[in-house]
Formats: C-alpha cells, sequence, structure tokens
C-alpha cells in the first residue's frame, strides 16, 4: 500500500519534480563525466613521457570539494518540494496518518525520484565524458579516439555521493516533518511575507560592509603613511588618495544618516552608499595597475588585501542596487497613479510586491553567483593557456640545468660545474643526445658582484658564441657583432615601452673590457628559455667571445637536446640523481636546479587540465543552480497564483493578457539578476584582461580569449533560454483556464 502511495504521489507532482529531475539530471551527467577520468579502468594513450596517476587523484578531489555545491541543490528542492507538498501532508494527518509515516514516505518519495535522475544522469555522462576525453586528448597532444565510458567503479562512486546526499537531506526533512504542527502545514501557503523595508537582510549586509570600510580607512592611512612620496607621478598620487578619501567620505555620508531623522532609514542610506561603494571600487582596482604600470612595491600581502577590499565593494553594490530597484518598483507603483491605474499594471505590482522581502535576497545572491560562475567559466581557459604558452618558455629544451649566485658574497665561493653526473647517467641509461650546450654567464661589470637589490640587480651577459649555439640548437639564425658591439636578448614577456625605454637610454654599456655599443640589431625577443636571465631582469647582454673573456662568471647553465623524449622514469630518476649531487640550497651559497621537460609537461599539463575541468564544472553547476532557484522561485506558489489568475480571468482579462502578465513577472524576476550580473561581469572580466593584458599578448592572444566568451554567452544563453522558456510553460499551464 505504502509503495502505491508513493508511487501516485509521484505521478500527481510530476509537474513539481520536473525541473528537478532534469537539474539534477544535468549536474550528475557532468559529475560522472569529469570523475570517469579518475576511474581505474580509463588508460589513455598519453605516452610514456606521462603519468596519469597524479591527474586522478587529484581529479577525484577537486570533484569531491566542487560537488559539495551539489548538496545545496538537493536541500534547496527538498524544501521547496517540502513547502509545496505541506497541504497534503496535513490533510493525511488528519485522516489520521502518523506524521512520522507520513515524513518516511516523503523520503522515499524524494529519494526514488532522485535515484531515477542519478541513472538518467550515468547515461548521459557517458556520452558526456567523451568531450571531456576530447579536451584532455587535446591539452596532452594526442589523437582523440571513442572509448566506452561506462566504468564500474565511477557508476558506484556516483550512486554511492548522491544517494549519501539524498539520505542525509532526507533524514533532515523527516525531523522537520515531524516537528511540524498539522495547523502549520495547512497555513503555510497563506502567511504573507513582511515588507521589504522590515527585511533584515539588508541592515545586516550594509553594516558588515561599513565595518570593512573602517578597516579600508586605517589601510588607506597606513599605506600612504609608509609608502607614499610626493614625487610620485600624478596616477600614483591619485591612487593613494582615492583609497584614503573615499572610504572617509563613505564613513561620513553613514554618521550624517545615523544623526539625521529624515534619513534615518535603509533606503536613505543606500542612495549614499551606491556612489560611495562605487568610489571605493575604483580606489581599489587602482592599486593593482598603479603597481603593474609602475613598478611599485607593495607587497603581494598588500594587493591581496586590496583585492578583498574590491570584491566586498562588488558584493555590497549588488545587494544594494538590487535592493533600490525593488523599492523602486514600490514607489513607482505608489508615486505614478497613472500608470499604475493602466490595464492590469496593479495586478502586476501586486505580483510583484507579493515576495518582494524574499526575492530581492535570492535575487542579490543568485546575481552574485552567476557573476563568478561567469568569470570561472572565461577564465578558466585563459589561465591554462597562459600556463601552457609560459610552459613553452619554461621547457624549451629536454634538461636544462642552472645556477644561482644570488646568496654568495665571496667571488671564491662562485662555482662554475659542468654537471658531468649529468652526461653519466644518460650513458647508463643509453639516452641519446641531439646537442649540449654548456654556457656561463657574466657580470660586465666585476664591482656590481655585490648588488643585490631587488629592482637593482644587474643584468648578465653571454658571448656571442655560446648564443649562438643556443640559437643553432632551437633553429634559429646566428647573431653577427662587431669587436666592439653589444646586443640584447630579451623575455617574452617584457613590454615594448620597457625595451625601447631602455634601448633608447643605454646606446653603450662600460665593461670591465671596454665600453662597448649597440649593434645595427639592437635586441632579439626570440623564446630561449626562463633560466638565462638574472633575477628581477628581463634582458641579457650579448657580448662579443673576446669581451666575456676578462668578465667575471657568476652562473652556469647547460641545455641538452635529446634524441627520443625522456621517460617519466627516467626523468624522475635523473632529478634525484641530480639532487643528490647538487643541493638546491648549497653552504657556500650556490644554488642549483635541473629542470626536464617530461616533468615539467607532465605536471603542467595535468594541473592545467585539472585546473580548467574543475573551474567549467564548478561554473556550470553554479548557473545551473542558480537558474533553477529562480524557476522554483516563481513555481513555488503556483496554487496562490492560480487563485489569482483566475480572479483576474473573472474580471474579464483575455487570454492573451494573462499570457503579457506571466511573460512580464517572469522577465523581471530573471531578467534583473541576470542581466545585472552580465554588466558586473564583463566590467570586471575588462579590468581582469588589463591587468594581465601583457602575459595574454605573450601566451594566450586576445583571440582565444574572445572565442572562449563567445562560449561562456552561447553556453549561458542556452540554459537561460532553457529554464526561463521551461518556467514560463509550467506557469502557463497552471494558471491556464480549466
Amino acid at each position: 500500500m505504502y509503495t502505491r502511495l508513493v508511487w501516485n504521489n509521484i505521478r500527481r507532482a510530476a509537474r513539481d519534480y520536473v525541473v528537478y529531475v532534469v537539474t539534477l539530471t544535468v549536474c550528475v551527467m557532468l559529475f560522472y563525466a569529469f570523475l570517469s577520468i579518475s576511474s581505474n579502468w580509463y588508460h589513455p594513450d598519453l605516452g610514456m613521457e606521462y603519468d596519469f596517476t597524479l591527474l586522478s587523484d587529484g581529479m577525484k578531489l577537486a570533484i569531491g570539494v566542487v560537488s559539495l555545491l551539489l548538496l545545496f541543490l538537493i536541500c534547496h528542492v527538498n524544501r521547496y518540494m517540502l513547502r509545496a507538498r505541506q497541504r497534503d501532508f496535513a490533510v493525511l494527518a488528519v485522516m489520521g496518518m502518523e506524521q512520522r509515516v507520513i515524513a518516511w514516505l516523503f523520503f522515499a518519495e524524494t529519494f526514488f525520484v532522485g535515484m531515477i535522475a542519478v541513472a538518467g544522469g550515468i547515461l548521459g555522462g557517458a556520452v558526456v565524458s567523451q568531450f571531456i576525453t576530447a579536451m584532455l586528448m587535446r591539452i596532452y597532444e594526442r589523437a582523440y579516439q571513442f572509448q566506452w565510458m561506462l566504468f564500474p567503479d565511477t557508476v558506484g562512486w556516483t550512486f554511492l555521493f548522491f544517494g549519501v546526499c539524498f539520505l542525509v537531506v532526507g533524514l533532515s526533512d523527516v525531523r522537520t516533518i515531524r516537528r511540524t504542527a498539522i495547523i502549520e502545514m495547512l497555513t503555510a501557503n497563506r502567511r504573507n511575507e513582511p515588507e521589504l523595508k522590515k527585511s533584515r537582510w539588508m541592515p545586516a549586509v550594509t553594516a558588515c560592509y561599513l565595518l570593512l570600510t573602517v578597516w579600508m580607512l586605517e589601510t588607506g592611512i597606513q599605506k600612504i603613511y609608509f609608502y607614499y612620496d610626493p614625487r610620485f607621478p600624478l596616477p600614483m598620487r591619485l591612487m593613494f588618495g582615492m583609497n584614503l578619501l573615499f572610504p572617509a567620505v563613505t564613513l561620513l555620508w553613514a554618521t550624517f544618516c545615523a544623526v539625521s531623522k529624515k534619513r534615518r532609514n535603509i533606503f536613505a542610506l543606500l542612495w549614499g552608499l551606491v556612489p560611495c561603494a562605487l568610489c571605493n571600487t575604483l580606489g581599489a582596482a587602482s592599486v593593482a595597475l598603479v603597481q603593474k604600470e609602475f613598478y611599485l612595491s607593495l607587497g603581494a600581502e598588500l594587493l591581496n588585501q586590496y583585492l578583498m577590499f574590491l570584491v566586498a565593494d562588488v558584493q555590497f553594490l549588488i545587494c544594494a542596487v538590487i535592493c533600490l530597484l525593488s523599492r523602486a518598483i514600490g514607489l513607482w507603483k505608489e508615486k505614478v497613479r497613472a500608470h499604475t491605474y493602466s490595464g492590469c499594471n496593479l495586478f502586476f505590482f501586486g505580483q510583484l510586491l507579493s515576495k518582494l522581502a524574499t526575492t530581492t535576497k535570492t535575487m542579490s545572491v543568485i546575481c552574485m553567483t552567476l557573476v563568478a560562475a561567469v568569470f570561472l567559466f572565461v577564465v578558466a581557459p585563459v589561465l591554462t593557456q597562459w600556463s601552457f604558452g609560459y610552459l613553452d618558455s619554461r621547457s624549451m629544451y629536454d634538461v636544462q640545468i642552472s645556477s644561482d649566485y644570488h646568496n654568495v658574497y665571496d667571488e671564491r665561493d662562485l662555482r662554475m660545474g659542468d654537471y658531468k653526473e649529468v652526461t653519466e647517467f644518460f650513458r647508463e641509461q643509453g639516452i641519446a643526445v641531439e646537442a649540449d650546450v654548456t654556457v656561463p654567464l657574466y657580470l660586465p661589470q666585476r664591482e656590481r658582484f655585490h648588488d643585490r637589490e631587488k629592482l637593482d640587480f644587474p643584468a648578465v651577459a653571454i658571448s656571442l658564441g655560446d648564443y649562438n649555439a643556443i640559437r643553432e640548437m632551437l633553429g634559429l639564425s646566428p647573431v653577427r657583432l662587431g669587436e666592439t658591439e653589444f646586443t640584447t636578448q630579451w623575455h617574452l614577456a617584457a613590454e615594448g615601452e620597457e625595451r625601447e625605454e631602455f634601448l633608447r637610454n643605454n646606446k653603450s654599456v662600460s665593461t670591465d673590457a671596454g665600453e662597448l655599443t649597440a649593434a645595427a640589431t639592437p635586441y632579439y625577443d626570440d623564446a630561449m628559455g626562463e633560466n638565462l636571465y638574472n633575477r628581477y631582469t628581463r634582458f641579457i647582454y650579448v657580448f662579443p667571445d673576446a669581451v666575456c673573456e676578462k668578465l667575471l662568471a657568476v652562473n652556469q647553465n647547460r641545455y641538452i637536446m635529446t634524441t627520443e623524449p625522456i621517460s617519466y622514469a627516467q626523468a624522475g630518476a635523473l632529478a634525484q640523481a641530480f639532487s643528490a649531487e647538487y643541493a638546491e640550497y648549497a653552504e657556500d651559497g650556490m644554488e642549483y636546479s635541473i629542470r626536464l621537460r617530461t616533468l615539467q609537461v607532465n605536471s603542467a599539463k595535468g594541473s592545467g587540465f585539472l585546473m580548467e575541468s574543475m573551474m567549467i564544472y564548478g561554473a556550470v553547476v553554479l548557473m545551473v543552480i542558480c537558474l533553477m532557484i529562480l524557476s522554483l522561485q516563481q513555481l513555488l506558489d503556483l496554487d496562490q497564483h492560480r487563485y489569482r489568475f483566475g480572479v483576474l480571468r473573472k474580471l474579464g482579462a483575455d487570454e492573451k493578457t494573462i499570457g503579457t502578465l506571466v511573460f512580464r513577472q517572469l522577465g523581471v524576476w530573471f531578467g534583473l539578476p541576470v542581466v545585472l550580473a552580465i554588466l558586473v561581469s564583463a566590467v570586471i572580466l575588462a579590468y581582469f584582461l588589463q591587468t594581465v593584458s601583457v602575459e595574454i599578448a605573450a601566451y594566450v592572444g586576445m583571440g582565444a580569449v574572445g572565442a572562449q566568451i563567445l562560449k561562456t554567452v552561447g553556453i549561458f544563453l542556452v540554459l537561460f533560454l532553457a529554464y526561463f522558456l521551461s518556467t514560463r510553460m509550467l506557469f502557463r499551464r497552471a494558471v491556464a483556464k480549466r
């Protein structure tokens, strides 16, 4: 009997479960697709130089953390279903059924529906996982081949994870039903919400923001005290001034509203705080831009602090703007009577104002979440391609060995090793070498050996013969210099203005072997690796061989290209053997490092794929959750809406008018948070891309960024239209004439 009752309840509530089942199925598809990469049965052909174990282990942990969002999803939907079914529960209780039995019937109902969605999601996930595999093969530069992705362990983990989620949430629902009085169940759908002005949401958010503003003001004062110099250029002085003035004005406005009787309400306070918060946002955002442009040494801790201030400013602006827009709806209804009483506008305003308190809070949270989701979706491949582009310059050689003298304070402790242990290892392992170059790096002036300040580190020099040997190894044309000429080699990330300014001010260079003048071609910017340059410098001098013979050698690098790729096992053994002979931090101060392309590529591509996939997975899950909540927010009180639209129909409204009202109502509650989220996301992405424009130009390319933005817009548009149209269809059917 109970089984039949559960089944009948599911059939009657099928309309309520549609959005939930579809959303949960999509989430399970994503969960299974990404988790299948970590299956013990999954063995992609990546080659002997890659170790997939680290990636699969990291994938399990990352998916588990991100998927905790799904617990919130299940909990929220169950609360929605619980409220929608309370009247049915009350009827069963009045008929004599124990609340304990009712609670367990509801648990069985939701658990059964959830398992159906999980089963469907697993089947869909086996298909979606093909796209994940294709993405993995693209990153590892391997050809994609179809693989059957329905793995027993992944299926088991999926059922276990979602089963535990359903169990935890279901037991909580059982407890709630058993403790709820029958009269509360009967009247649950008739309770009125508090007015917007009586809501505690916005006052609490405002109080937290004002406390943070005090911290902003204190930080601004400290920053001026420790860093400010009147000789700074105008942009730097403006940055210091904005981060002191704007927080002070914000607190002054809040104080004025607190002591003024006419303005002692939350909306009057917000009208002044919104422009103040916008100014605070500009001040906090200027810190990173000014630091990048003028190389202001503020430290990572202070930059992170202002990044936190920037995030807090944006979050407060979203909450305040949505609250004021919601308030504006009520004011429009009260003040503009001609529009309010035109047509069915009075009914429309009544529909909006009936749920203004809870929807305002919900839309604020949803807007902030959508901003985070869009940001993650766009930034994920940008960061990945950035790391891969940077990887190309870091792992240009199969083996690159370098030394660092910056902790050596006596020239006698400089040790120029030939790293013969590597040669011996290659001989024992039978690894054939295609090219092998050992290059010393010199200081142009011996007297600069002790210059160790970050912004005053001397650029080192390389002999023309060694420089051309490296260029030949990389397939580049050789360079020619006169006996008294020099040229420079620049890092890929160096800006053109920086390079041009240096060359304009340094037509000649003084060395211990005499003065040299710039060659006809004063610079080259071909990629030649990261460890060719001294610390905190973006270029290296190229001197004639005869000049370098008279200079002090401070570092010794070695670059090796092998005939065949070094396997992962061999690379690990070589790194361990090198570390045993050359300590990373030696007692004499010399530091040694070895970079093997196999290890670097394996680590970078594995972590890059993990980061990109998890950010995209999290972004899609957040988008789906937000749109589902917006949908359920409108479907929650369909019984009330059915009655209200029924009354409106009896008053003479035709079906076309009712359809327009439904569209307008859903348009406001869907459109307001979505449009605001798009605007805020556009500004944040523009700011982010500007702060890393040099790195994007060097390693990613604006074309790739534009393509990812278009993909994000496309996916978000598809999800938005799917939820909006399905909600409109269910809403329209619920209020249709019977």
